[in-house]
């Protein structure tokens, strides 16, 4: 019989899960013939599991992913895409977001950027970090309105704690002089204290010459490619070929 008033206590320490461990332990003969060691690592392991599950579901609602369903393991590697395995293992570590490092994903329209991009921001989010989504363009036009609306400081700060920022689809256009100051006030925050993810169809040899302005693309790129990581992504369209990655 369990403890009816160690199970309340459970509950008022908000430890459902090991409460319902517990009572499931009392009900299999092999698991109570267990040391108490062994028995109590089950607990916690259940109270710990479960609180995990509730934390992860929560970054990922927060991050906003454009493909929520994305992650590491669902990358392929056909031939023609000519994507290094060993380079996406050692990314999947998250040690480029210990290390405050940058990762830009590069490649063709429909060769899965934004899937790739989206995986290791999700990845992120199970390795303990906060990571958030955003589009260029909508990032552009919040920091606009931020703007005109006086939460423009506020909303910098905000994007400066995020742990990883993914923007996608980087480049599509010549930015605004505003936008270009902007996103250099938004990557000079981030610099060396937290990671970005930038996608983009645009060769990295050809962002400076895009963003216009041969100062601020200056100060722009080096913010963006000192210690990054890079991934090209090559081959065909997949949405041609009826894949999940897009």
């Amino acid at each position: 019989m369990l403890n009816a008033p160690t199970v309340e206590k459970l509950h008022a320490l908000k430890l459902g899960a090991m409460a319902a461990a517990w009572h499931d332990q009392h009900g299999q003969a092999d698991l109570t013939a267990l040391a108490f060691d062994e028995r109590f690592g089950l607990l916690v392991e259940a109270e710990w599991r479960v609180r995990e599950n509730k934390r992860l579901a929560r970054a990922l609602q927060e991050a906003k992913l454009k493909i929520p369903q994305a992650c590491v393991e669902a990358i392929d590697y056909p031939a023609r895409r000519e994507l290094d395995k060993a380079l996406v293992r050692q990314l999947a570590t998250c040690r480029w977001v210990e290390e405050h490092q940058n990762l830009l994903v590069v490649g063709a329209t429909g060769t899965g950027k934004t899937f790739v991009g989206c995986a290791f921001a999700q990845q992120a989010c199970r390795k303990g970090f906060h990571a958030l989504y955003r589009r260029a363009s909508r990032l552009f036009h919040e920091l606009t309105l931020a703007r005109a609306d006086g939460s423009y400081l506020r909303l910098l700060t905000k994007l400066a704690r995020v742990d990883v920022l993914l923007v996608d689809d980087w480049g599509l256009d010549a930015p605004a002089p505003q936008d270009r100051r902007d996103f250099l006030e938004l990557l000079d925050d981030r610099h060396g204290a937290r990671s970005t993810i930038l996608t983009s169809q645009l060769p990295v040899a050809q962002w400076h010459d895009s963003i216009g302005d041969p100062t601020l693309a200056d100060s722009i790129c080096d913010r963006l490619l000192h210690n990054a990581h890079r991934i090209v992504l090559k081959g065909p369209s997949r949405r041609k070929e009826g894949k999940l990655e897009l």
